[in-house]
């Protein structure tokens, strides 16, 4: 489980991990969709609760289902890009890394910038940081990881979790028994908390 105390956090200064100040406001963030299967139920538990998120999307899905984008920001949530494909930055060489985002971008109106994997090179961020603000974690529920259960996907977040948290689940079919099981337990609970949730986009990146 990733801490804003660990090390990259510290190396990486210039990427944004967590949103200090920000009291009793959650950033739910999902990656890796738009997905048929998976999309709509993450809208409709996101309304249940009056919560708004931000989608990192895969520019290829986005050019395969732009009904999908659609609805997302027509409900009033927030789009980052996540590449055309999802690409691993240790094992891509910076060219082709950056021009796989600009790919995606054509199909991604947003300056936001999640890294898949958040595998990333200095080189890259030094030239992607120019046109996006790069957007980490400072929770990840590990959702897509199998070997959990719903119940330690569910602890992970709520453990870890405070206010200025941007916290990662995925919009994916590797995650779907994980993410149906925590999310709207995850959202209950804060809920109750009187916590806020909020989309990226709406707060002010420095």
């Amino acid at each position: 489980m990733l801490k804003k105390e660990h090390v990259a956090a510290k190396i990486f200064r210039d990427l944004t991990w967590h949103f200090a100040g920000k009291e009793d406001e959650l950033f739910l963030t999902f990656d890796d969709g738009p997905t048929p299967e998976i999309t709509p139920w993450i809208l409709s538990v996101l309304k249940e609760y009056d919560a708004k998120a931000t989608f990192f999307c895969i520019g290829g899905k986005v050019e395969r289902f732009p009904e999908l984008y659609n609805q997302i920001v027509d409900d009033g949530h927030s789009i980052g890009n996540h590449g055309y494909l999802h690409m691993n930055g240790w094992r891509t060489g910076t060219e082709k890394y950056v021009r796989n985002v600009e790919r995606a971008a054509c199909f991604i109106n947003s300056n936001l910038f999640r890294p898949p994997y958040g595998r990333i090179r200095p080189k890259q961020i030094s030239m992607l940081k120019q046109h996006f603000k790069i957007i980490m974690w400072d929770v990840i529920s590990r959702d897509y990881d199998n070997d959990i259960s719903g119940e330690e996907c569910l602890e992970n977040v709520l453990d870890y979790t405070e206010s200025g948290s941007i916290i990662v689940f995925h919009d994916n079919l590797k995650a779907e028994k994980n993410l149906k099981y925590t999310l709207p337990k995850f959202l209950e609970h804060f809920t109750k908390q009187n916590y806020t949730f909020n989309s990226i986009e709406s707060v002010d990146l420095v």
